[in-house]
């Protein structure tokens, strides 16, 4: 019977294999293979004493010098003590209480790798009961070039042994290999069986190199097949064109707006004119600097839209956002939003707005607007893509800030139209895994990297905040620019509570564990998305956070701010209070708004001019940025002030990066460094849980191979969608992308 990637490892190895499997969950054949060493060890190079200080775990090359046994004088059998000698004389005794096993292998001369806790005994180095393995004397040695692969450990299984193992399998095992012939040819690459045995059995760096290489292909391929065949799909729907249409409502607007449209601006719009006019739905990123003007070219292609007889809906994460984005919008348009009022433009549309705060009343009418058609524009939160939403014609869907909504959630939004509408979706700033997903092709990409004329820089500096002096005088900064006509945002990392205000901070602890875990999100929670790198980092305690009351509490106090206007802001507050809050902040009747990153993204005061972000260092690259983005914009100079108690460099040199620099393309590529390229093949969105498990997205030559696999997979997909020609490549496919994860990109 031969030997295939799914036989049972139980069959080839027997009763070995039961620990395989209970301790790492290695069942087959294709397991043991894809059980990739962590590191390797040259046996000529490495293993010194030197290199290793007491109670270490020493991994020592040496030769034997000798070895004697001697019966044990507490019990029966005998112990063995053996001496071995590195490669620069230096010696350590091993000591094993039971000679059986040892004594036939353990021979002067025999050259092996000792792995063990390194003691000091009656002054001279010792191991007791090391692990080893024989390089040198056996007549059929394992390591025949002197390289050691080094797996995560499994109790009971030395490295030797799992690599006997896998010896014995690829020996043995039968494995089609899923990339054809000319493409293998074309890139170099080994066959599938040579690359796990150049990794697995390696005589020097360069096999292994080769192995892994292939390996890192056949990742890049997995994915570039899936999104070439989802694209594929998505290329087979039938959208309903939307074309542009001339004299009406696009054009009304356009004629109305006070300032021009940027050159970036007017080539994104015809990009998605483009798109929306052809018979298969539009699905495209649009990524643009923090202020570069997103929110028009959105506008703009819903007018277009609507000119077409569609409606659109626009989704955004938060009330606040979703509510700022009505008002402006609103604004934007005066009296092309009064369609069917008195004084209504001659091609007026309705805006509406839908948020799950709503009374009941209020929410009937406006389902029955949106049902009916005379709404043009919808814009809410999650209460969009709940089942009584109905639309009359849903042709274009906007997304904002697309990486805060779930798979589901924009699947049903979408779900809600006819026909597959077109789809935009807007960041800011790409998180690293937009920018996984941008470089393997998933979507259409569209940049806006010019700010508008007249916005003026915002300088950003790093405070101290363990200084009183500098924490009194960002207090008073902040009241100078307040009393020059201007107002200030200042930004906690969590709500807090109540009780918190005149207390220490770090009272709502189940909260605190979930930050510092890296796993709380903005608004709901009332804490920031922390970004993983201190957290992986493990150099720093957890400090306590302030919360919104707290802050409140302790500005209050403040000399500097005395008789200045200070309010709240954040995710828990009840709807109408947080509405009334940013109107209040929006007409000046307030000097500074204290708030959690519910202000993050959208939220448009022109007169506010400085920002002070407190515990700055527990916020994320991406989430700074944007945050800093809710100032600069009007036409007086702003300030941004990160506030960070910290003393860990690492996170220091996260934040000066953030405070030399604003542009946010910049910012997302040192982002995607620290953070990795978020989990590609399923939900997670920040690093260091990645779905891809040799790719970098940071390594140049590995996006090369993206690159390549992107258009070999293309070409694959184009002369064979469902892979029939190529079952082995299906079978692997099968074997890395579920469904769940499949459908995950193919929303992106």
């Amino acid at each position: 019977m031969p030997v295939t990637w799914d036989t049972s490892l139980k069959t080839v190895l027997g009763a070995p294999a039961t620990k395989l499997d209970k301790q790492r969950g290695l069942r087959t054949v294709g397991d043991l293979l894809e059980f990739l060493p962590r590191r390797y060890l040259d046996a000529s190079k490495s293993g010194l004493l030197a290199d290793f200080a007491p109670e270490e775990q020493a991994v020592l090359v040496a030769t034997v010098v000798s070895a004697q046994t001697r019966p044990m004088r507490q019990r029966r059998g005998r112990m063995l003590t053996a001496v071995i000698e590195d490669d620069d004389g230096q010696h350590a005794t091993l000591v094993f209480f039971s000679a059986w096993g040892h004594e036939e292998r353990l021979l002067p001369g025999n050259r092996g790798v000792f792995r063990g806790k390194l003691q000091r005994y009656k002054n001279s180095w010792q191991l007791a009961h090391p692990e080893y393995t024989i390089i040198e004397g056996d007549t059929d040695p394992i390591y025949r070039g002197g390289l050691i692969p080094h797996y995560l450990e499994i109790k009971g299984v030395s490295d030797m042994q799992l690599t006997q193992s896998l010896r014995l399998v690829l020996d043995q095992v039968e494995l089609p290999d899923p990339v054809p012939a000319g493409i293998r040819a074309a890139h170099r690459l080994v066959d599938l069986a040579t690359a796990y045995r150049l990794i697995h059995l390696p005589g020097d760096a360069t096999d292994w190199g080769r192995g892994k290489r292939r390996l890192r292909y056949d990742e890049a391929l997995v994915v570039g097949t899936v999104l070439a065949q989802r694209r594929a799909e998505a290329d087979a729907l039938e959208a309903t064109p939307r074309t542009t249409m001339e004299g009406r409502l696009l054009a009304a607007f356009d004629r109305q707006l006070p300032f021009e449209l940027t050159e970036g601006q007017r080539l994104v719009g015809q990009q998605i004119a483009a798109d929306m006019a052809r018979a298969r739905p539009m699905h495209r990123l649009l990524q643009g600097e923090v202020g570069s003007g997103k929110t028009i070219v959105a506008v703009r292609a819903m007018l277009a839209a609507i000119d077409a007889g569609a409606q659109t809906a626009l989704l955004a994460p938060t009330e606040v956002l979703a509510q700022q984005h009505y008002r402006s919008i609103r604004a934007m348009l005066g009296d092309l939003a009064d369609a069917g009022m008195l004084g209504g433009a001659e091609h007026a549309t309705q805006v509406a707005l839908l948020t799950g705060s709503m009374t009941r009343r209020q929410r009937e009418k406006v389902l029955l607007d949106i049902a009916t058609g005379p709404v043009g524009i919808v814009i809410g939160t999650h209460a969009l893509i709940q089942e009584q939403v109905m639309f009359a014609d849903l042709g274009l869907v906007v997304i904002d800030e697309q990486h805060r909504f779930g798979v589901e959630q924009r699947d049903a939004l979408r779900a809600k139209a006819i026909r597959p509408p077109h789809v935009l979706v807007m960041t800011a700033t790409p998180i690293p895994r937009t920018i996984a997903m941008t470089v393997f092709g998933d979507m259409d990409t569209s940049a806006l990297t010019e700010l508008p004329r007249g916005r003026r820089p915002i300088t950003t500096h790093v405070v101290p905040g363990a200084r009183p002096d500098w924490m009194a005088r960002t207090w008073a900064r902040v009241a100078e620019e307040v009393r020059a006509g201007h107002q200030a945002y200042v930004v906690c990392p969590r709500i807090g509570d109540p009780s918190d205000a005149g207390a220490d901070a770090g009272e709502d602890d189940d909260l605190l564990a979930e930050v510092y875990n890296g796993r709380a999100t903005e608004d709901e929670t009332g804490a920031a998305s922390v970004d993983t790198a201190d957290a992986e980092a493990g150099a720093e305690q957890p400090r306590e956070l302030l919360g919104v009351y707290q802050q409140l509490e302790r500005m209050s106090a403040e000399p500097a701010l005395a008789g200045l206007r200070i309010a709240m802001l954040h995710g828990r507050m009840p709807a109408e209070d947080k509405e009334a809050t940013m109107q209040s902040f929006g007409r000046g009747d307030i000097d500074i708004l204290v708030s959690t990153t519910v202000i993050e993204v959208g939220v448009d005061v022109p007169n506010a001019t400085v920002m002070v972000v407190m515990d700055a260092d527990r916020f994320g690259i991406s989430q700074l940025h944007q945050l800093r983005g809710r100032i600069g914009r009007g036409d007086a100079a702003s300030l941004c002030l990160l506030v960070s108690e910290t003393d860990n460099a690492d996170s220091l040199a996260r934040l000066e990066a953030v405070a030399s620099s604003t542009n946010g393309f910049e910012l997302a590529d040192l982002d995607l460094s620290l953070r990795r390229e978020g989990d590609v093949l399923g939900a997670s969105q920040s690093g260091f849980r990645s779905g891809l498990r040799l790719l970098r997205l940071t390594n140049k030559a590995d996006v090369q191979l993206i690159e390549e696999a992107r258009a070999d997979a293309t070409a694959i997909v184009t002369d064979d969608p469902q892979l029939r020609d190529h079952p082995a490549l299906a079978r692997l496919v099968a074997a890395r992308v579920d469904e769940q994860q499949a459908a995950f990109l193919e929303r992106g």
